[in-house]
């Protein structure tokens, strides 16, 4: 459970919206399972509040919610230590009674529910999207807030589009929320136009003006548009607000939301210039941020702060000399303390299950026996192609082991032949829902088109290929590949024949990921994990026609 800010002033909560706000990435598609288990890792991280998801938004959602209340949102049998790392769980609503309701009806399962409402307040947004007058902006804020309130003791209310919101209107309009019983009033720099002193004093603005505040927490959500999420939410701390709304990796709408990694270890390196504590476990930030990235499918640059590939590497040869002689010199934070490790050779083939396990938990997964025993035997196999293993050898196998667990066709086998003489074939074996194998050949431009091809022809759904990436997890010509695709149903793309799920299926972007030794079987993996995440969403299993639009270079 969050802090409280009355107690230590100087606590800043720390708000994580990924699953919401970040789900609304293009093609950031995620199941129940996956966004149960990121807020799983979430809760391990420490953060203070989950924002779980926008229940209204569709039944899936709302059970997705309403599953994260439940099994994320309450203390695990133990005692009071426990209770008191469960987050609060939030859902978003707009300011209307139906979108409350369903926001309570998924929340209020948890230890510590919160119900998020928000109405825009920005004269432009007023005039052309809510086509109301301000009066009764404020009578729906006031109505709305309190019926929110009638529900739930914690109610966040936020004005959308505040950074282009009237200074004097605001105040009265958080200074009604805050009579109406709203606990934390959030204000949002929806489309990331603000610079850092402005917000900033926006933020001073609210605080001295605003009546009531003292019964509320300040909090601050930011979009990068022009760059400064990060830096216009560090303003507004240091202004006064004590919640921070993130997301992991930085994801969300457009050129995306304030990023956590980067707001938490701004505040954990400057401690000395901004005197601020947060309960995140940064150890844990690196393998947050490659879980999201890897169930969404939305790749880190290798240059992003604190969590891309290059955050602590050196090519440089006077840094490297730096480096050797004293660490410091051009690294301002040890990589240890977000979750990296530095080792090198980690296991060989000789290793037996224990020191697996063992080593594993040191990594943060704790397996169960059945899941110990796969992993053992992909373990050993990986071995056997290698002379060394690694710790990003192991994380990627683990995690592609745990990706790949929800299944509705399973790849058996695949054999390719390609080169210079001859057409590029492919051969898979898949395991339908019902189990049945079938075994199905294709030719293709190259062999990983071949094998999407021949994937196609048995899972049948329409799709349009529109990215596909590759990279090796680590140095040598052993080296284990991952590859991420994304993939968009075939609908209004290209003609295909109808059905009623078709229909009523509006175009939308699904994310895949696998890791193997061998890239094509890997593609292979990673096409069919996105296929299984658009079969789900489609409800339907049985196969249709289907045409790969563009495909990968072979």
């Amino acid at each position: 459970m969050m802090q409280d800010i009355n107690v230590n002033p100087n606590y800043v909560r720390i708000f994580d919206t990924t699953l919401r706000d970040g789900e609304q990435s293009p093609g950031a598609t995620l199941t129940s399972a996956e966004k149960l288990e990121i807020a799983r890792g979430l809760m391990r991280l420490g953060v203070d509040v989950i924002e779980a998801g926008f229940p209204a938004a569709s039944p899936d959602d709302l059970e997705g919610v309403r599953r994260i209340a439940i099994e994320v949102g309450n203390p695990l049998p133990g005692g009071e230590e426990l209770f008191r790392t469960v987050p609060v769980i939030c859902g978003l609503a707009r300011a209307s009674k139906a979108d409350i309701d369903k926001a309570w009806e998924a929340i209020q399962h948890a230890a510590h529910p919160c119900i998020h409402t928000f109405l825009a307040t920005s004269p432009i947004h007023m005039r052309y999207k809510l086509r109301m007058e301000p009066e009764e902006v404020v009578d729906r804020i006031r109505e709305m807030v309190a019926y929110a309130r009638s529900l739930c003791e914690d109610v966040e209310f936020s004005p959308e589009d505040a950074g282009r919101s009237e200074p004097e209107f605001l105040y009265l309009v958080l200074g009604e929320a805050i009579k109406a019983g709203a606990s934390t009033i959030n204000i949002p720099d929806t489309v990331g136009y603000t610079m850092p002193d402005e917000f900033g004093g926006l933020i001073k603005g609210i605080v001295a003006n605003t009546p009531g505040v003292e019964q509320a927490v300040v909090s601050v959500h930011c979009h990068d548009d022009l760059g400064l999420a990060t830096a216009n939410a560090l303003a507004g701390i240091q202004a006064g607000a004590r919640q921070v709304e993130v997301t992991v990796n930085g994801i969300g709408e457009r050129a995306g939301n304030t990023s956590l990694e980067e707001v938490v270890m701004a505040l954990n390196t400057r401690r000395a210039i901004f005197g601020f504590d947060t309960g995140i476990d940064t150890t844990q930030i690196v393998r947050i941020s490659r879980m999201v990235s890897n169930y969404t499918g939305i790749l880190v640059q290798p240059n992003k702060a604190i969590v891309g590939a290059n955050a602590f590497a050196h090519e440089a040869g006077i840094h490297q000399d730096g480096m050797l002689k004293e660490q410091t010199t051009y690294e301002i934070m040890k990589p240890e303390t977000v979750g990296l490790s530095r080792s090198r050779l980690v296991l060989g083939k000789h290793s037996g299950r224990h020191a697996l396990r063992a080593h594993l938990e040191e990594m943060g997964y704790e397996l169960s026996k059945e899941d110990l025993n796969l992993a053992f035997e992909r373990y050993k196999n990986l071995a056997d192609k290698k002379k060394v293993v690694t710790d990003a050898d192991l994380e990627a196998l683990i995690e592609d082991q745990i990706y790949q667990s929800h299944e509705v066709y399973q790849l058996e086998g695949l054999q390719v032949a390609c080169g210079t003489m001859g057409m590029p074939t492919a051969t898979v074996r898949l395991r339908s829902p019902d189990g049945e194998i079938t075994v199905q050949a294709s030719v293709g431009t190259g062999p990983v088109h071949a094998a999407y091809e021949a994937i196609d022809a048995v899972v049948g759904v329409p799709n349009t290929l529109v990215e596909f990436n590759v990279h090796a997890v680590t140095e040598g010509i052993d080296a284990l590949g991952e590859v991420t695709v994304r993939l968009m149903n075939g609908q209004g793309t290209i003609p295909h024949r109808k059905s009623p799920q078709t229909e009523i299926m509006h175009a939308r972007t699904f994310g895949g990921y696998g890791a193997d030794t061998d890239i094509i079987v890997a593609s292979a993996k990673a096409y069919l994990a996105a296929l299984n995440k658009m079969l789900v969403a489609l409800g339907r299993h049985q196969p249709a026609e289907t045409t790969l639009i563009s495909s990968p270079a072979d």
